[in-house]
């Protein structure tokens, strides 16, 4: 009797806590800051309809809208074929300092950032946060969570983070790192690896926020994180990883992360 009862403890499942999540890692577009399908032909035809009124008040003469238009839509175009044969993204700044250099621009670092934002810009009007995010990040850091950005985007951190203060969540995030700023982009794994360091916790430790499941949540479970999928258009139809849990808002985040670390694990 004593031996069948060994046996049984020893087939019994243990239970223990499962590893506590003290750390949440978000991306940007479309998950702290909600684009949707954006028009991008009028996006950008704003866009350039702005810098190119900033650089003639300066006295720069540049020569028609039409072909400012083209140069810079034609350069970009480029520049996209580029990355996606490289793997990396551009920085935008120091591609509109090359092409202003070409054709005899000459601008402070001031007006550079400036004009970048104004590329910018026309994102800001269409680009929202869900009503309650403040509340949300404020709870989250209150509980002791240390709380970050990881983003794949050429644009620079001066238009991205100038976006962010307005829309009064810049502050809630020590840990912001952009895809332009390394020789690569999600979903290679160095780059969470270099993430989970900067914010100082190890990746199972860490719950990754995103919208898209082959850029964000895939790659962070193969890099041993916990992921949320938001729910966005970026996603519609394909189906959550298992390891994964879906959320339709960043509110949901507290009661989720707290059920998680709750929740003990079978070994």
């Amino acid at each position: 009797m004593e031996k069948s009862y060994l046996n049984a403890v020893r087939n019994t499942p243990s239970q223990t806590p499962k590893t506590q999540i003290k750390a949440v890692l978000f991306d940007l577009g479309d998950t702290l800051i909600d684009f949707g399908r954006i028009k991008k032909a009028e996006i950008f035809a704003a866009g350039a309809r702005l810098t190119y009124d900033y650089i003639n008040s300066l006295d720069h003469r540049i020569g028609s809208f039409k072909w400012y238009f083209l140069r810079n839509l034609l350069s970009l175009r480029l520049c996209h074929l580029m990355s996606a044969f490289t793997g990396r993204d551009f920085d935008s700044l120091e591609l509109l300092k090359k092409a202003g250099a070409k054709r005899g621009i000459n601008l402070t670092p001031e007006q550079w950032r400036h004009l970048t934002w104004l590329w910018y810009k026309p994102l800001t009007e269409i680009g929202r946060t869900e009503p309650e995010i403040k509340q949300t990040l404020t709870a989250l850091r209150s509980s002791g969570f240390k709380l970050g950005i990881l983003s794949n985007t050429f644009v620079h951190a001066y238009a991205l983070e100038k976006h962010m203060e307005q829309l009064g969540i810049l502050e809630f995030f020590d840990v912001r790192l952009y895809s332009y700023q390394f020789p690569f982009r999600k979903p290679d794994p160095r780059i969470f690896k270099i993430a989970a360091e900067r914010i100082g916790q190890a990746p199972e430790n860490i719950l990754f926020v995103g919208d898209r499941i082959d850029k964000d949540i895939a790659p962070a479970l193969k890099n041993g994180m916990h992921a949320a999928l938001k729910e966005a258009y970026t996603s519609d139809g394909k189906k959550t990883p298992d390891a994964a849990v879906k959320i339709k808002h960043i509110a949901e985040l507290p009661d989720l992360i707290r059920k998680i670390n709750t929740q003990p694990s079978t070994n």
